[in-house]
Formats: C-alpha cells, structure tokens, sequence
C-alpha cells in the first residue's frame, strides 16, 4: 500500500482555485509533520508549504503565502493544499511529505515518505 497519494490536480485558468488532498496509509498520522513541495520541469524542487503534527502552526513560501492554505484533518489521515488565485507560476508537480522527526522545509531533501504526486496545470 503506497504511504502517501495525492488527488485534486487539474487544468485550470489562471485566478482559478483548486484543493489538493494527500491521504496517508501511515499508522499513527498524527505524529508526522506534513508538508507539500512542487517541481516545474526544468526547475529545483520548491518547498511549498509544511503544518506541525498538532496542525497548529502551518508555514509557507513567499510565493504562496496569502494565496494558499494547508489543513490536515487526523481523522481522515489527510492532508489538503486549498490554493486560490492560481498563477500560470503555479504549474508544477506537487507532492506530499511526511515525517516523524523533522519539520518539511526548503532546506531538507528526505523525508520518512513522499507521495508521486499530481499535476496542476495553470494557463494563462
């Protein structure tokens, strides 16, 4: 059973609002700390967005702040990426992270588990 599967990605215009989910088959899945990065082709990695185990403290990217929301719900086993007014910017693979130990940042590259993703496609 894949840990980590995301869903909601799609094609949209840019303005446009979608909610990405990210449902964890991970035992214990109040004890890790979630995060959502994204990769455009050709580029690095982009941290994206991160929320401490209690779901209590969620931090963001500059680039995203203001636009974007990350929530989990620990009974659901899910975390969600709501993201509003979508830029053409925005267009990247995104993926989830879990980890037990260590807060998602742009900083760190390993995580307990990641998802494969799904795409957001943003035209203009």
């Amino acid at each position: 059973q894949v840990p980590l599967v995301e869903s909601g990605g799609g094609s949209v215009q840019a303005g446009d609002s979608l909610t990405l989910s990210c449902v964890a088959s991970i035992r214990t899945f109040s004890n890790y700390a979630l995060g959502w990065f994204r990769q455009a082709p050709g580029k690095e990695r982009e941290f994206v967005a991160r929320i401490n185990w209690r779901g209590s403290i969620p931090s963001y990217s500059d680039s995203v702040k203001d636009r974007f929301a990350i929530f989990r719900d620990n009974a659901k086993n899910t975390v969600y990426l709501q993201m509003n007014r979508l830029k053409p910017e925005d267009t990247a693979l995104y993926y989830c992270v879990a980890d037990s130990t260590y807060l998602p940042s742009a900083q760190r590259d390993d995580y307990d588990y990641r998802g494969q993703g799904t795409q957001v496609t943003v035209s203009s």
